[in-house]
């Protein structure tokens, strides 16, 4: 494609068009989402067709008796001339379809129906293996009928599944008389099989499931055949709507927006005779730019507040042109839209009137000027005027043009007849987008005076990150981090100064005492009291001393406190408000009486949706645990060493204290520290472990008068080190355990499998350059606290051993209570070794601490009851012994828990 974009000579309308800009090499094959949103969803069928199978018994027994009795008055002959028919045509439609494609050198999408019918039939073989020899009884007979010679019917059929596949991934379902026909012998071929009674009618379901799942499993494997039309093809289409194009060039700068669903490829085209084209074209590639944002946007948010995630290249096509007319309609400046067409049946255009000029992302702040924010208000004024709502309204979307006048964009995502919350996110929208170029205060002004002070103060319930686009979410989140950032550097400089004065302060002190010192020596000398000062000397040492100990604590706890002023007023000085509450603050002075209270927009956050979902299967495993286990079993317990596993379960707290302080160097109550451990079994039931344990500890720590940053670096530096501890012990456990049942000391199998795996996730991750940026960004700001309180926990070898027997203790404590809770509940001959106990709590501490259930419900007693069964403890004294270590460690503490954070809570420890 040439670069030549000047027009033709006048006269020599043969010049032939060229294309500038325009992508020269595109991709042969798109990986679409829709295929794999397909192949996610048959998955899903098949696996309910299969549980129908297997519990509803009674309902596919009686489901095949009717298909019996009603088969029994079918004409013998008509059920054997059908079948002969449908198996004959069942493999001739496919191979016409086949050669009418390589007729039209098509023969990379027969291609990919080959290689889908081959893998379904790969399929079939091995669910067949799978029903004749290892799935459940239930599924057996609601697949198979016995036949008349003996033996059963195949479960899936090898032939019907390969050619759904091939029909899928040839796209003949897109092409009408043959998707009839088709699916026409289809049908056929399964109604005489059910009739004769060589199939089941969840057979036939299950069988076009597979043929269908693997059919789009393939597509998007090795990816659809890319239909995205050239530029060529986008001046043959404009010449079907009477346009005579020059050149083509594609506009260059235009970011795509996820949540805006696509925006399409621009290209500015210029004419033989008249002004230039400005052309969007849309492929269904395109489209699907950023679905499966849109669809969870669409499953967390209210439904009033989202679009459809998925509309068809037609449905975008009418609705853009619908809001491009009544933009205009409505007063607005919008571009005029003159002509629209399909490129083929893959992808359309639509044809605006050339405007030029920039975004007011690309313009510099001095360039806009408070007329311009006011023009920019006026248009959205035109817009809701007749209740239609932008959904947009970014930087990229509204347009300054060569003589200043202000153009709205990218009307695609809009709505006609929009309601009242909908166009009240477009005002606290573009509240957002202008105050983050000229500051809240111009931005509000400009907004009522042209929409008017109520009609601002309604949006402040809609001012809330949730409520605002994606890009201007990522935006607020980096002035966040860039105020965050400016903010620790001046508390760190202002203790910093503040320790300097104290320093100076201290050696002025001390050079005054010592001058005063030597002038009343030189006063005694003279005067002949050297003796006597002498003398009172000695018989005042004893007290002299004690009162300077009482003086240098209190000149401590003096500077701690003179600290702690000057820290938190800095932090005052130069704490930053977000660019939400200024603008809250601006439309307040103007209407104080406003709503503030924000609408609650989401559905349902994603942690509790998470949580919802992890915690039904663990209330389900729980369930089916306990529903398991016999009475019997719990009143033969051995309450000896019941009373054990509490006495370790108390003992666990003293440790998680002596953990914590050991590196904390400054001076906390222990024991109100203990009472801070048992309080944080309630949070950790309200919040997962790893979450809820190190915000209670931090905030524990602040109030207790550690400075905000050395806290969160002392919890960071604990669980640091307990992390290395966990890893160590589990290795050192592990390899011991390996070697107690053998005469060499060699590790066990299964120590060397997870040295490798770990070896193999570095690897995996240093080679990513993603990862090495994700993982050393992380450790990076992790190790930046924890540290420099390390090298501060180091110099105080009292404080490191506590933190360390801690560490120990507290594993320690945890493996005991549940060795004494298997002790419990098993006899001798079936305890195990502790060396076992402690690799299996080990590990399943660490997945309780990455489930996202608070405490870890369901994960931790799923991990402990498959070790400890794999460690050779029978199951019924393994299930009864970790329901009981999970009752003393986690939900009989929740109450003294409770009580304790009232406790810490009142006393304003918490």
């Amino acid at each position: 494609m040439g670069q030549d974009t000047q027009p033709p000579e006048e006269g020599r309308a043969d010049v032939p068009e060229r294309v500038s800009g325009d992508e020269p090499l595109l991709a042969a094959r798109v990986h679409r989402p829709s295929d794999l949103m397909r192949l996610l969803g048959g998955l899903l069928a098949i696996a309910l067709v299969l549980a129908v199978a297997a519990f509803a018994h009674a309902t596919t027994s009686g489901l095949e008796k009717d298909i019996n009795e009603g088969a029994v008055g079918a004409p013998d002959v008509f059920v054997k001339i059908a079948g002969l028919v449908s198996s004959i045509a069942v493999l001739l439609v496919p191979v016409a379809f086949a050669i009418e494609r390589l007729i039209k050198r098509d023969g990379l999408r027969i291609a990919d129906g080959v290689l889908a019918a081959v893998l379904a039939h790969g399929v079939t073989l091995a669910t067949d293996l799978w029903v004749a020899e290892a799935a459940p009884g239930t599924i057996r007979d609601a697949l198979t009928q016995p036949q008349s010679g003996g033996g059963l019917t195949d479960p899936v059929h090898n032939y019907l599944a390969p050619v759904i596949a091939y029909m899928t991934a040839v796209g003949m379902a897109r092409r009408p008389r043959w998707r009839v026909s088709l699916w026409a012998v289809l049908l056929l071929d399964a109604f005489t099989m059910l009739v004769a009674g060589y199939t089941t009618a969840l057979s036939i379901v299950l069988t076009v499931l597979i043929g269908w799942t693997v059919a789009y499993g393939t597509l998007y494997a090795v990816g659809s055949p890319n239909v995205r039309p050239t530029g060529q093809t986008l001046l043959a289409g404009l010449r079907r709507v009477g346009f005579r194009p020059v050149t083509a060039l594609r506009a260059e700068g235009v970011p795509d927006a996820a949540d805006s669903g696509d925006r399409g490829r621009r290209y500015i085209v210029t004419l033989e005779d008249g002004p230039p084209l400005d052309v969007t074209v849309v492929d269904r590639e395109q489209q699907a730019h950023g679905f499966f944002y849109r669809a969870w946007r669409r499953i967390t948010l209210r439904t009033i507040t989202t679009r459809r995630s998925i509309v068809s290249l037609r449905q975008a096509l009418e609705q853009e042109a619908l809001l491009a007319y009544a933009a205009i309609a409505a007063g607005a400046n919008a571009p005029k839209l003159i002509a629209t067409s399909e490129l083929g049946p893959d992808a359309v255009m639509l044809v605006y009137e050339h405007i030029g000029g920039r975004s007011l992302d690309s313009l510099d702040d001095h360039e806009i000027t408070d007329e311009l924010v006011r023009s920019a208000w006026r248009q959205v004024k035109a817009l809701q005027s007749r209740r239609i709502a932008h959904r947009r309204l970014t930087g990229d979307a509204i347009l300054v043009d060569r003589s200043g006048r202000v153009v709205l964009t990218d009307l695609r995502g809009g709505e006609i007849a929009a309601g009242d919350l909908v166009l009240r996110m477009d005002v606290a929208q573009l509240l957002t987008t202008l105050g983050l170029r000229v500051g809240a205060e111009r931005a509000v002004a400009a907004a009522v005076e042209v929409l008017g002070p109520d009609t601002v103060a309604d949006c402040l319930p809609l001012l809330q990150p949730i409520a605002l686009s994606r890009s201007t979410r990522a935006t607020l989140r980096k002035l966040a981090r860039e105020r965050s950032a400016r903010e620790r550097e001046a508390v760190l400089a202002a203790s910093e100064a503040a320790k300097r004065e104290r320093e100076l302060a201290k050696a002025e002190a001390a050079g005054g005492s010592t001058v005063a010192d030597h002038a009343a020596a030189t006063a005694g000398t003279h005067t002949g009291a050297k003796a006597e000062a002498k003398a009172g000397a000695k018989a005042g040492t004893k007290a002299g001393a004690k009162a300077g100990t009482k003086a240098e604590k209190a000149e401590k706890k003096a500077d701690k406190k003179a600290e702690k002023r000057a820290l938190d007023t800095a932090l005052d000085e130069a704490r930053e408000e977000d660019l939400l509450a200024q603008i809250r603050q601006q439309v307040l002075l103007i209407r104080p009486q406003a709503p503030v209270e924000p609408v609650r927009l989401e559905r349902i956050k994603p942690r509790t949706l998470v949580s919802l979902i992890a915690g039904a299967v663990a209330a389900y495993f729980l369930l089916s645990q306990v529903a398991s286990t016999p009475l019997s079993t719990i009143s033969q317990a051995d309450w000896r060493w019941v009373a054990a596993a509490v006495l370790f379960s108390a003992l666990s707290y003293v440790a998680a204290a002596m953990s914590l302080l050991g590196f904390v160097p400054e001076r906390v109550g222990f024991w109100r520290t203990v009472v801070a451990q048992v309080a944080g079994s309630f949070v950790k039931i309200v919040a997962p472990a790893a979450v809820g344990g190190v915000a209670l500890n931090t905030r524990f720590l602040q109030r207790a008068g550690v400075r905000p940053g050395l806290a969160v670096a002392s919890v960071g530096a604990s669980q640091l080190f307990g992390l290395g501890a966990h890893i160590l012990l589990l290795l050192s456990f592990g390899y011991l355990t390996g070697t107690e049942k053998s005469q060499s000391f060699t590790p066990s199998r299964t120590v060397i499998a997870g040295l490798l795996t770990v070896a193999v996730l570095v690897l995996v991750v240093t080679a990513i350059p993603f990862m090495r940026k994700f993982v050393s960004t992380r450790l990076r700001s992790l190790f930046a606290g924890v540290v420099p309180r390390m090298l501060d926990v180091l110099q105080r070898p009292m404080k490191l051993l506590t933190g360390i027997g801690g560490m120990l203790l507290l594993t320690g404590a945890f493996v005991l209570c549940l060795d004494a809770s298997i002790r419990a509940f098993g006899h001798d001959s079936q305890s195990i070794s502790y060396a076992s106990v402690a690799v299996v709590f080990l590990a399943g501490n660490a997945l309780g601490s990455a489930a996202p259930t608070p405490g870890g419900v369901g994960a931790v007693e799923g991990a402990l009851t498959f070790g400890l069964v794999a460690v050779g403890l029978p199951l019924e004294v393994a299930t009864p012994a970790v329901l009981l270590y999970r009752l003393l460690t986690l939900w009989l503490p929740v109450l003294p828990g409770w009580l304790c954070f009232n406790w810490l809570t009142k006393r304003e420890a918490l």
